[in-house]
């Protein structure tokens, strides 16, 4: 007898179903992450026909962390602020792309205890060239009184302290992965359906993988001891992979294996990536599909203060095996190098 195909399990069942796992769940964070959904699949949907409706391209300007804005990073970045303002599931958003934090308005009495911070385009300068791009999340539980407007001090806590993470992928085929501190989990759009569907149950990183992933065209403005380990990647026969957009070579990390370095430069010592944007969430992601994730300084990405909002910081991260072995590579490298 045919066996019949497995039933489809959509990202709003999912969600709910987490939910209902959980009898003090209030229904805010489920809400919070369908409207992440939400906004995700209207974004890939530009993404998809942008050469056609003419928002391809720089829009000008720079945004806070220096960076040339692209025309869809503000698409992307309006459609982000459009539906969790509008939901009003959470009480303020934290942007890449803006300057401040922006309060959200209770609707119809709601008193929402969470923040959202977002990149709403992570790898943007690779728009024009067609090449893999992505939104990144994270959800703190608010510290400030629930009945008041948000403050800053709701947005820079530690990434132990999020609540919920995740990435959006608009590839090949879309996905959006995302973890609330109990496994990570992949869902794929079916355009067909217009639905994100479980594709990716329970993702575990490989402890090794075959590939390392950094811009070696920064070789010469890396410290010492990170070219050293390159160098010791390229020795070791490791492929070398590297795209050009965190949520890019971070997914291919999670499902491969490998290690993703962004250390400091000359020009950006205390590294280039945000630390509350992209690290914090990415490392979240990786922590929990078994992996890790360190700063160059060999701390965990995690345990580090945010003192800014627009923070940048160094980050190594992948396979456990694989940053272990770059840490004491690392360590024991330093020692002789200060003498």
């Amino acid at each position: 007898m045919k066996e019949s195909a497995p039933r489809i399990i959509t990202l709003d069942e999912f969600i709910l179903r987490s939910e209902k796992a959980h009898s003090a769940s209030t229904g805010e964070l489920s809400g919070l992450l369908r409207d992440i959904g939400v906004a995700a699949k209207i974004i890939n949907r530009e993404v998809n026909k942008a050469g056609l409706v003419n928002i391809l391209g720089i829009d000008g300007s720079e945004n806070q962390s220096g960076d040339q804005v692209q025309k869809l990073d503000l698409y992307a970045n309006d459609r982000m602020i459009e539906f969790l303002q509008n939901s009003g599931e959470c009480c303020g958003l934290a942007s890449e792309e803006l300057p401040d934090i922006l309060p959200v308005k209770g609707i119809d009495g709601k008193s929402s205890k969470y923040v959202v911070l977002f990149d709403p385009l992570d790898g943007s300068s690779n728009i024009d060239v067609n090449v893999s791009i992505g939104t990144i999340f994270s959800i703190f539980r608010r510290r400030s009184p629930i009945h008041a407007p948000c403050q800053l001090e709701d947005f820079l806590q530690r990434g132990v302290d999020q609540v919920a993470a995740g990435y959006v992928i608009y590839g090949t085929s879309t996905m959006i992965v995302y973890t609330t501190g109990q496994g990570v989990n992949g869902f794929t759009l079916d355009p067909s359906i217009g639905e994100f569907c479980l594709s990716h149950r329970d993702i575990k990183i490989p402890a090794r993988g075959p590939c390392y992933s950094v811009n070696q065209g920064y070789f010469r403005m890396f410290d010492e001891e990170i070219r050293r380990y390159i160098d010791r990647c390229a020795d070791q026969q490791l492929g070398l992979r590297y795209i050009g957009s965190m949520v890019a070579d971070i997914h291919r990390t999670l499902f491969q294996g490998g290690i993703f370095l962004y250390p400091g430069t000359q020009k950006h010592p205390q590294g280039k990536l945000r630390l509350l944007y992209e690290c914090n969430p990415m490392a979240f992601v990786v922590e929990q599909a078994g992996g890790r994730a360190i700063t160059t300084g060999l701390e965990r990405i995690m345990e580090r203060e945010a003192t800014a909002l627009h923070q940048r910081e160094t980050i190594v991260a992948g396979s456990p095996d694989m940053v272990e072995d770059m840490a004491t590579f690392v360590r024991g490298f330093r020692p002789a190098h200060a003498s």
